[in-house]
């Protein structure tokens, strides 16, 4: 074996829900060399080499003005890294031969949970029961992690402020009661700009407005969509690894073919993207300062640890030997 050549088996394992990075890059090359993928920039005296860790890699995001050879996509295929396609500042996604990514190929991965998703999901009323399961959990994310970080509750986030009450009680009252996907995404809609209010308000933006295609300078927006866009990777990773299909969505399957991306990402940004978009943007952050921010945080709260349990937790519930065969929702307490 040369120098350039590398067998998958002698990579490093680590779990996938254990790594930690996640990579942006822009104007650069990357590229394998001595066994190792690099990305190279050019400097205005001498080229620089910097070496990406894909063992302990989840996600790689090639912005504007980059390059990959197929060499190094081998070796990032080897080590299960998912590589996306993006713009300026890691959104949007551009191209993917499987939806939104290039994802790794791999014939030995999990079948038990696919299998699982497939038993339910050709059932209306059990892919509203999975879809509600989500939701009662994405509450019950936001309660745990404001409750206990402290750099949020510096800013005077609080799980039991009464806004946040008020919102998550009306919130859990229309998952309990909806009878459709179209009544569930109402009270998600309800319940985000709820949250949105109450971010923007701690931050003293009190006019603030929800816009997509944020304009230049428009720092709360801009790093939302940054920051989503970082929780899509982690997401398309859990759901790689598991041997799901972006497609088998449970709630935003009627408006993106890669919407179970979608759905397993909710879990967890408004816990963390939501209110640290607003944070940075009051701080006056560089869009680099709030990606780390966000991988910190993503760290810090067992983010993929967590997306992991729930997915898998969903895709058993109604197997044959499954407590939920029955249909009966999950009641987060």
């Amino acid at each position: 074996m040369t120098k350039s050549e590398i067998e998958a088996s002698n990579l490093k394992v680590i779990l996938h829900s254990k790594r930690a990075n996640i990579y942006y890059l822009e104007k650069c090359r990357v590229m394998q060399k001595d066994g190792r993928v690099l990305y190279l920039t050019e400097g205005k005296r001498e080229n620089q080499y910097w070496n990406i860790p894909i063992a302990n890699t989840t996600v790689l995001l090639l912005g504007t003005g980059t390059s990959i050879t197929q060499a190094a996509m081998r070796m990032l295929a080897m080590a299960g890294v998912m590589v996306g396609f993006c713009g300026n500042g890691g959104t949007p996604l551009l191209s993917g031969v499987e939806i939104e990514w290039l994802n790794p190929q791999s014939e030995y991965r999990p079948t038990e949970y696919v299998q699982g998703w497939l038993s339910f999901w050709f059932q209306a009323d059990k892919r509203l029961a999975a879809a509600k399961e989500f939701q009662l959990k994405r509450c019950q994310f936001i309660e745990q992690v404001w409750q206990k970080d402290r750099d949020l509750q510096s800013w005077g986030f609080y799980a039991d402020d009464d806004d946040i009450e008020s919102a998550m009680h009306r919130f859990r009252q229309v998952i309990q009661q909806a009878v459709d996907i179209k009544q569930l995404l109402a009270g998600e809609a309800i319940f985000t700009k709820a949250l949105y209010k109450y971010a923007s308000g701690h931050v003293n933006m009190p006019d603030f407005v929800r816009l997509h295609d944020a304009p230049a300078g428009d720092k709360a927006n801009i790093f939302l969509n940054h920051g989503n866009y970082l929780a899509y990777g982690l997401a398309a990773v859990t759901l790689w690894v598991l041997g799901i299909p972006h497609g088998f969505a449970v709630m935003h399957g009627k408006t993106r073919r890669g919407a179970l991306v979608f759905d397993v990402a909710d879990l967890v940004k408004d816990a963390i993207v939501l209110p640290g978009a607003f944070i940075c943007a009051e701080d006056d952050l560089r869009d680099q300062e709030f990606r780390s921010y966000c991988l910190q945080k993503f760290t810090e709260h067992k983010v993929l640890d967590f997306l992991f349990e729930e997915v898998k937790r969903v895709s058993q519930l109604w197997g044959k030997e499954g407590p939920y065969h029955d249909g009966t929702v999950y009641q987060s307490q």
